[in-house]
């Protein structure tokens, strides 16, 4: 990324460039447009449209309520919802090592759903299909080379010898941003040295609209419902046992996940073909340059144990709306330096306070020496019957 003064004065073709299509991408897109300001979407790739005859998505997302609130006012959640979504009422948690255990309840917080298990592709599709008709400009495939910021625009410059002006550039472009690093934003934090492996399984008993968690030795599995009756499993494993499993033949697959799950849903009875993706902790130093911002997977990767990652992204996406539409509102440049180091500092404290919380609870479950196992089993077992301190862990993941 090059800086240089303005030679000329004059308006950028757009307001805001959003470059990356994934959920959060699209999302953003569609919301700032919804909010007034011309925007257009850069992606090197459309995604493939979903169908509803083909196989549930292996990558799934938790969506909590903040999520679906951002969804359903960009019109986009009904038809999510009813193309192929799963509530899910209620979540167990349990400890492997002492058998402590936490529970939480829809009906004790007055609502009917925790959150809804969907398909990433779901979304993400549902999300594109509104683009044109919210007035974004989509441009796929198109790939950013590189961009050039000027005192009141920003200049990018496409692999195909194109340029978009822009007054705002926003990286969505996932965990490895390009963009971030031409910015000259660095990161931090660790790999996990982990792999989380995906897939969908058949059990014997319905899982009764239920996200079960066990917290093993090795890292925590999650069995998530999904609408046509199966769950999909995240299995967080160090990476030579992650390789192992997805080396294992299905039967001795589901053997090892029936085990692992304590059979809380019976015999698993059968699965799909299991992928993996690795697992790190990454924040970016800051979420924001001249006339330029970060959003989800760019700013914040988190441990997935707690299914928050996404729902992080959709809550950048409502700060970050709000925050530009009220400075355009108040007759201030949005895209001032300024106005993006409030967006900034909010989502940041935010994001850092659950991705270390996150990072907590991993480090947290990994000790094995007995009174560790042991004071960790004591801690559950309080949390559960403070009711209190229930709800407010509740509220919180709800991002409400």
């Amino acid at each position: 990324m090059r800086t240089v003064p303005a030679t000329q004065r004059r308006a950028p073709a757009l307001d805001i460039a959003v470059v990356g299509g994934g959920m959060v991408g699209a999302a953003a897109a569609l919301a700032l447009s919804r909010a007034g300001f011309s925007t257009a979407l850069l992606e090197a790739r459309a995604p493939s449209p979903w169908q509803p005859e083909e196989d549930v998505d292996l990558r799934v997302v938790g969506l909590a309520p903040s999520s679906i609130k951002l969804l359903n006012g960009l019109d986009v959640w009904t038809s999510i919802r009813d193309a192929r979504a799963c509530p899910y009422a209620r979540m167990h948690v349990w400890d492997a090592e002492n058998g402590a255990a936490i529970d939480f309840d829809a009906a004790d917080e007055g609502r009917d759903q925790l959150g809804y298990i969907v398909e990433n592709n779901l979304v993400q599709w549902k999300l594109w299909q509104a683009l044109d008709a919210a007035g974004v400009q989509r441009l796929c495939p198109a790939t950013v080379k590189d961009f050039e910021t000027r005192a009141d625009r920003v200049v990018l410059e496409l692999a195909d010898g194109e340029s978009v002006a822009v007054r705002l550039l926003i990286a969505a472009d996932g965990g490895g941003s390009p963009l971030r690093e031409r910015a000259g934003i660095k990161t931090h934090g660790r790999d996990y040295t982990q792999r989380a492996v995906v897939a969908h399984v058949t059990s014997e008993r319905p899982h009764a609209h239920t996200c079960w968690q066990r917290f093993l030795p090795d890292g925590p599995l999650a069995l998530l419902p999904l609408a046509d009756g199966r769950s999909s499993i995240v299995w967080s494993l160090p990476e030579d046992e992650a390789r192992r499993m997805l080396a294992l033949d299905d039967a001795a697959f589901i053997k090892e996940v029936g085990i692992a799950s304590d059979f809380c849903l019976g015999r698993i009875t059968a699965t799909t073909p299991r992928a993996a993706f690795p697992l790190k902790l990454q924040l970016a130093e800051n979420y924001q340059a001249e006339r330029f911002v970060l959003l989800g997977d760019a700013a914040h990767v988190v441990h997935p144990l707690a299914g928050q990652g996404v729902n992080l992204g959709l809550r950048d996406v409502a700060e970050l709306r709000d925050t530009l539409a009220g400075a355009r509102d108040a007759g201030r440049d949005f895209a001032s330096s300024q106005v993006l180091r409030r967006y900034a500092r909010r989502r940041r404290s935010a994001d850092t306070l659950d991705a270390y919380g996150f990072d907590a609870l991993a480090r947290i479950y990994a000790w094995q020496s007995a009174p560790w196992v042991a004071a960790r089993g004591l801690g559950i077992r309080v949390v559960d019957r403070l009711l209190p301190l229930k709800r407010r862990l509740a509220t919180h993941a709800s991002g409400l």
